[in-house]
């Protein structure tokens, strides 16, 4: 089994490491993934500047740009040969709800999935790497347990509360939650005396009802949510044939 493996947290981070060393002793790995943390850079491709790619002392390839280049690199310059699977992670921090627009981890597997290769996403829930081992097993357990009732291409968000194996209760099916709009900016000066803004932090939950993300993943189950693409509006798309042929 070939599998390529990408992130945004970057090619140090702990989660990269630990996902690959996972997958290793059953799976052909390459490793492409940012130079330094590219979170929330969702599916942007770097077409203003060229990108050059470098190779770490344990085999990692690393690329000055981001998750979707990373990926497009891999399938188009890198890789001889096409993957089975592509997946994205281990990322510090969930990536639920509303927050799967934004997330480069999620963009890293979309990347693939574009390219008509299975894709998966994986997450810890909260930040700080704890419980990283267990987060890894659980991906390695749901890689060799493939998706055949699924058909492929699939692409799929994983978030794994951070929990020690045992503690985890078992794997279930979940919907995108939804959070309330996020925090404003936070104003700052830099020295100069200029205004900054930093982004501030995302919004609540709005929606965390029963079979959500946010839902599953409080109950210590780790959630799969299949996501797609196509962000059409096919009640409105039905709604606009009374005037728009």
């Amino acid at each position: 089994m070939k599998i390529l493996i990408s992130n945004d947290d970057g090619y140090l981070a702990p989660g990269i490491v630990a996902l690959a060393e996972a997958l290793m002793p059953f799976a052909e790995i390459t490793v492409v993934a940012p130079d330094s943390n590219r979170s929330g850079t969702s599916n942007a491709l770097t077409l203003d500047r060229p990108l050059s790619v470098q190779r770490a002392a344990n085999g990692f390839y690393f690329v000055n740009g981001t998750p979707s280049d990373c990926v497009h690199i891999a399938l188009t310059a890198i890789m001889t040969e096409r993957p089975d699977l592509i997946v994205s992670g281990v990322n510090q921090g969930q990536n639920m709800g509303d927050d799967t627009l934004y997330s480069g981890t999620v963009a890293a597997a979309t990347e693939g999935y574009l390219f008509g290769i299975p894709a998966i996403a994986f997450s810890q829930v909260n930040k700080g790497w704890q419980h990283l081992d267990a987060a890894a097993a659980v991906a390695a357990e749901l890689v060799l347990r493939g998706f055949p009732e699924l058909p492929s291409p699939y692409l799929l968000n994983v978030n794994i509360p951070n929990l020690p194996r045992s503690d985890i209760k078992g794997i279930r099916r979940a919907r995108l939650g939804k959070r309330h709009s996020s925090e404003p900016v936070i104003p700052m000066r830099d020295p100069h005396g200029r205004d900054i803004y930093w982004i501030g932090p995302p919004g609540g939950v709005l929606d965390g009802g029963e079979g959500t993300d946010f839902d599953v993943t409080s109950k210590n189950y780790v959630s799969v949510t299949p996501l797609q693409v196509d962000l059409t509006n096919t009640r409105q798309l039905d709604m606009l044939a009374m005037n728009i042929q």
